[in-house]
């Protein structure tokens, strides 16, 4: 059972200094160079007097020292908001506006944004000192601290920082290495950004266990050519990735055991994991075991596992999502329900974020905290209990998964409805016959000043797509555009979102 993660990592770092640890693409980083390096980076947070315990963001991609630099936050007493250095400069921005980060850390080019002048720049060069540095353990974060703190997608157009504490993070490391059955010293694919939470599936049991991350960055995996080169030279034994990125992994002709031999296990979080994906997985690769899990950011990064086997697939079409994890509770809340059965899940337990940072009324709204001091969250999923394996139903509001992301469909609405071209725009989900979200279209109803544009439909699509790119995530970005003349109006005078949704997957 580890206490605490900091001290563990560091320990492995003294201990067995040349285990290799990072693996980007070839390169390689030892244990030993992880703790050096993630003590200067400290020493170095600490001398550029950012004050106690505010956060740090991190601007940056998957490298080496991107990690090191979480680990020098963490020691340093502050909490990490990780950002990945594809985002468009207006995410940094209201991230910046959100979270109120005295500083940031830049590890990749910085494009032109709009900071507080009173924003703490800190750079790799600025870390020189990569001696035997003494740092004070009373400082480091530890216990209700925030550890690092995950922005995701928010109704209002402002991202939300959900904040994960060391007590969360442990409660999540703990469950993972000893549930999963990995093998001794994992090597984990670590193919998430870090701005996404399944990331931390890989990042923190690999460097716990003195196991290894081997890195496929953001750039290899947006593109199927260059993925597809890599991915059969990449040694790993534990995959970890949303069910989609092993969809496109199946167009690899040497995706199976007989090319990977060394890959043992598969663990899937970040969106429904269909039943025809599973059963080819297992014909692939027969003796890996495939885990399904489940868990909001919320609730770090996931709460319930299930092994998906023959057994299972055969006694259900569409997949459970598991057993809940020993030291969480979930219930189902059937106060709307029909059934009395099917309701919206709700989590309890040490794994429950404290709440969403400098936000109180989304705070209250969606988590509480009983007599006993345990925190519950309202995820908004809906689900089911068939004895002790529990069931997802999908979405309860308007946030959907896609891609393993999740989005807040009138975040992307927000936008498109501030386009002088829109007088009404919905994004909607279609759904595929495996429930999962296959493809994000734009209804749109154009202002009547604009509805000369469709003359060139295809130039219409392209403004209103790079508008939208200024403001949102690229993959909360439609991929198909449809005009309407109308829209169809609810009773209180608003688009009827439903039924555009109905329309699409009709």
């Amino acid at each position: 059972m580890i206490e605490n993660v900091i001290k563990t990592i560091d320990e492995l770092g003294v201990k067995e200094p040349n285990r290799i640890c990072y693996d980007y693409l070839g390169e390689k980083h030892t244990y030993g160079e992880l703790k050096k390096r993630s003590d200067a980076w400290a020493k170095t947070i600490i001398n550029k007097h950012v004050p106690d315990k505010e956060p740090i963001m991190i601007w940056g991609g998957q490298t080496f020292d991107v990690v090191a630099s979480f680990l020098g936050c963490v020691k340093s007493g502050h909490a990490y908001v990780p950002i990945a250095d594809y985002s468009n400069p207006s995410r940094l921005e209201m991230i910046e506006e959100v979270s109120k980060s005295p500083a940031l850390i830049v590890h990749s080019e910085l494009p032109k944004v709009n900071l507080d002048d009173k924003i703490i720049i800190i750079r790799p060069f600025d870390v020189t000192d990569h001696g035997n540095i003494q740092l004070d353990e009373s400082r480091m974060v530890k216990g209700d601290d925030n550890f690092y703190i995950i922005f995701t997608s928010g109704t209002t157009g402002k991202p939300k920082g959900v904040q994960i504490s060391h007590d969360n993070l442990l409660s999540f490391v703990n469950w993972e290495v000893s549930d999963f059955d990995l093998p001794e010293h994992p090597s984990f694919l670590a193919q998430a950004p870090y701005s996404f939470d399944l990331s931390v599936m890989s990042l923190y049991p690999a460097l716990v266990t003195g196991g290894k991350l081997v890195v496929m960055p953001h750039n290899i995996t947006q593109n199927l050519g260059k993925m597809f080169q890599v991915l059969p030279k990449m040694n790993f034994n534990v995959w970890v990735s949303t069910p989609s990125f092993a969809q496109m992994a199946f167009l690899d002709r040497t995706f199976d055991a007989e090319h990977h031999p060394q890959l043992t296990h598969f663990l899937f979080c970040g969106e429904e994991l269909p039943h025809d994906e599973a059963e080819k997985l297992l014909d692939k690769f027969p003796d890996a075991k495939i885990f399904n899990t489940y868990g909001p950011t919320e609730t770090t990064v996931a709460v319930t596992q299930v092994q998906i086997t023959r057994d299972i697939l055969e006694k259900y079409d569409r997949l459970p999502i598991g057993k809940v994890k020993p030291d969480t509770k979930i219930t189902i809340d059937t106060s709307k329900s029909n059934d009395g059965k099917e309701g919206e899940l709700v989590i309890s337990g040490k794994s429950v974020s404290k709440g969403y940072l400098n936000n109180p009324k989304k705070t209250e709204k969606a988590f509480s905290v009983n007599d006993e001091g345990v925190r519950s969250y309202r995820t908004g999923d809906a689900g089911f209990f068939d004895g002790d394996m529990l069931f997802y139903r999908g979405r309860i509001d308007f946030q959907v998964k896609f891609n393993g992301y999740r989005i807040e469909l009138e975040e992307i609405n927000h936008y498109l409805g501030r386009d002088p071209l829109v007088k009404y725009g919905v994004v909607a989900p279609k759904y595929d016959r495996n429930h999962t979200v296959k493809q994000l279209v734009a209804v749109v109803e154009l202002d009547d000043n604009a509805k000369d544009r469709l003359a060139d439909e295809e130039a219409l699509t392209q403004a209103l797509r790079d508008n939208l790119k200024e403001n949102v995530m690229p993959y909360m970005l439609p991929q198909r555009f449809i005009y309407r003349d109308h829209l169809p109006i609810s009773q209180n005078g608003k688009v009827d979102i439903k039924a555009v949704i109905a329309e699409v997957n009709n």
